[in-house]
């Protein structure tokens, strides 16, 4: 059997690795191909594409690649046609593969699509869900998602969210303030001014910034090695910073939900351009940005977006949030027990197996 894969987007890839994973231990004979990063070329995608090729954020720079990316899906169906490729899963990138599935549809008549965490729309308007109905299966990973899809006459598989079973609350060593300004250069450029003011002011406290990879350094103006009171690094992995550190400040995405499972109290921050978050905030009518958040439909973890991110409130919610530990701490487990469930990600990858 042969399946077309195609995803955009770091996180993605990362949860259609765990789902080619556990396919591949229940048939060594599936073969996967198409548009993926390094966690699914890990465990045996052949990559067509490489999704470092497609870093898109937001929608300004969507619309900039609008030709390019529609290029890219009809070299997508050629090479599903050539290859004689019955199943497609698709995960996430709804901005593409929304676009990808219209087209692919319209192409390939009996092509079989599985939409393996489908775009948020119950976020960015319930108006696109006509095209997530092109596809045959929905899968989702976050239970309230059920109901609304069900709401528009979909019927959505759900066997609970595959990170339960991949984090676990660490022990920490309660020393370091870890800052994660995200992997895209939009991200890293407008947050670490501010992660490297609060560095600056206070030279007691010991900081680890962790980039995803040393190429990143070049989207930063300053020079870090003056900063005394900062560690640097891009080869620690998430759990091995998360042990070293007493509380996170995030850029808001997947990460926040993996910090969460980890068990660490996390301030989300998110700083984007003007028509960017004018679309999200108003709009769109975001309640909340961090998956954690939105999991519980409370604030867990302390959100500052646009003007409130700076280095003056990142502070002041700082102190508030190590001030209170104990709270934090009984709601991040109330998130882990909202999302868990049994043999998830096996489950998924059956039900993909199976398909009709």
């Amino acid at each position: 059997m042969k399946i077309f894969v195609s995803t955009g987007e770091v996180s993605g890839d990362l949860h259609l690795s765990y789902l080619v994973k556990e396919a591949k231990d229940l048939d060594e004979n599936v073969q996967f191909y198409g548009v993926a990063g390094k966690h699914s070329r890990d465990v045996g995608v052949n990559i067509i594409q490489d999704i470092d090729e497609l870093a898109i954020m937001g929608f300004t720079e969507a619309i900039k690649k609008y030709s390019y990316l529609k290029n890219k899906a009809l070299e997508y169906i050629a090479f599903i046609k050539k290859e004689e490729i019955k199943k497609v899963i698709m995960v996430d990138y709804g901005g593409f593969n929304l676009k990808f599935l219209e087209m692919l549809k319209k192409e390939i008549k009996d092509i079989e699509v599985f939409y393996y965490i489908p775009p948020k729309l119950w976020i960015w308007g319930e108006k696109r869900i006509e095209k997530l109905k092109l596809a045959d299966h929905i899968m989702v990973i976050f239970p309230w998602e059920v109901e609304f899809y069900k709401k528009h006459g979909v019927e959505a598989v759900y066997y609970g969210n595959p990170f339960t079973e991949r984090y676990k609350n660490i022990e920490r060593e309660n020393k370091k303030i870890l800052l994660l300004p995200g992997s895209r250069k939009q991200e890293i450029k407008s947050l670490i001014p501010d992660f490297l003011e609060i560095v600056k002011r206070n030279k007691n406290e010991s900081y680890l910034l962790k980039l995803s990879s040393k190429d990143h350094l070049k989207w930063i103006d300053e020079d870090l090695m003056k900063y005394s009171n900062l560690e640097v690094s891009y080869t620690l992995t998430l759990k091995e910073a998360v042990k070293e550190s007493k509380i996170a400040i995030a850029a808001s995405g997947t990460v926040t939900l993996e910090l969460a499972l980890l068990g660490i109290p996390t301030i989300v921050v998110y700083k984007t351009n003007f028509i960017n978050y004018f679309i999200a905030k108003y709009i769109l009518s975001v309640g909340f940005v961090s998956l954690p958040n939105l999991t519980l439909n409370e604030e867990v973890f302390p959100e500052l977006l646009q003007k409130d991110c700076n280095a003056d409130e990142i502070e002041k919610t700082m102190k508030i949030i190590l001030k209170d530990l104990t709270s934090v701490q009984n709601d991040i487990e109330r998130i882990r027990e909202k999302l868990s469930g049994t043999d998830i990600t096996k489950r998924y990858a059956e039900f993909l197996l199976k398909g009709k």
